[in-house]
């Protein structure tokens, strides 16, 4: 299959990509500028140089492709009209598209409680107010099945792997800032997370065989802010702190503090096992940042939007 990866040089993307093309599928690489370009070029893709807004030559290049997979980092209002125009692009042609969207849109702001609260793929939610766009995007892709498109969303959880994840990079900067390794609260508040060689397979499996108008979880374990701290001190052999939210948003900025450390966001993977057959196969978190050279470098932790 011919697939367009919009993100092909991203964390999420470039992992997909790989994938992909281990799997015998040939890609076709956006690139923003040259310098991406000759990144997608190294990995053995196609690359395509262009402009995000210029939805037109987005289209053309989907056209000539299978499949197209959004894996970019946007604006909400990016993101929205963006796919919006892919979807359009693709009527009645029965090719598939694939959003990648994100568990922050079951985000609980919980400031570090603990939540029992965890989502199945097709759990009725109540996004946070800053990221309910998303959603709106995900239901122009789910939707998309009635006219003619073979749209799907992957909703991943925390993903961790290659020395690269929010969660962990925004504790060691907390090291590196006030030399204790952060959490907020009590710290007992978590995502779910998967391993992104895991996250890749299951985008392979939707490409082979994912259901049209379906939203698939990847979810591979859990492990609470708290005990995460815990860890990364242990790492990097410093003491754990707790400290407030407002402590939160003047150390890692309001977005970080209250979506992603002070925020619950537990989620379940039941259709994805069922209709694809899709299980996390890598080692535990706990070992990665433990043992990994690469868990916890000096990394400027970097937030998407």
């Amino acid at each position: 299959m011919r697939v367009f990866m919009i993100g092909a040089t991203g964390y999420i993307g470039s992992h997909v990509a790989r994938k992909l093309a281990a799997n015998g599928h040939e890609i076709i690489g956006f690139a923003r500028s040259d310098a991406a370009a000759a990144k997608v070029s190294a990995e053995g893709y196609q690359p395509f140089v262009g402009d995000i807004a210029a939805t037109e030559d987005l289209i053309h290049v989907a056209r000539s492709a299978d499949a197209t997979i959004f894996a970019a980092q946007l604006t909400l209002e990016e993101e929205y009209r963006t796919i919006g125009a892919l979807i359009e692009g693709y009527r009645n042609s029965g090719k598939t598209l694939i959003m990648t969207s994100g568990t922050g849109v079951l985000g609980q702001r919980t400031k570090g409680i603990w939540s029992e609260d965890s989502f199945a793929e097709d759990d009725p939610i109540d996004p946070p107010r800053s990221i309910a766009m998303r959603v709106e995007s995900e239901n122009l892709v789910r939707a998309s099945v009635a006219i003619g498109v073979r749209g799907i969303v992957a909703r991943p959880p925390m993903v961790w792997g290659d020395g690269q994840s929010p969660h962990i990079e925004l504790i060691v900067q907390s090291v590196l800032k006030t030399g204790s390794a952060c959490y907020i609260g009590t710290g007992l508040n978590l995502y779910s997370n998967v391993n992104v060689y895991d996250l890749a397979k299951l985008y392979s499996q939707i490409v082979d065989k994912g259901v049209a108008g379906a939203l698939y979880h990847a979810v591979g374990g859990e492990l609470n802010n708290r005990c995460m701290a815990e860890f990364v001190g242990r790492r990097l052999g410093c003491e754990t702190r707790s400290i407030t939210m407002d402590e939160a948003i003047e150390l890692w900025g309001k977005f970080a503090a209250v979506i992603v450390m002070g925020a619950s966001s537990r989620s379940r993977s039941p259709r994805s096992r069922a209709e694809l057959g899709w299980q996390a196969e890598r080692p535990d978190i706990i070992d990665y940042i433990l043992d990994d050279p690469m868990a916890c470098n000096n990394r400027s932790a970097k937030i998407p939007d």
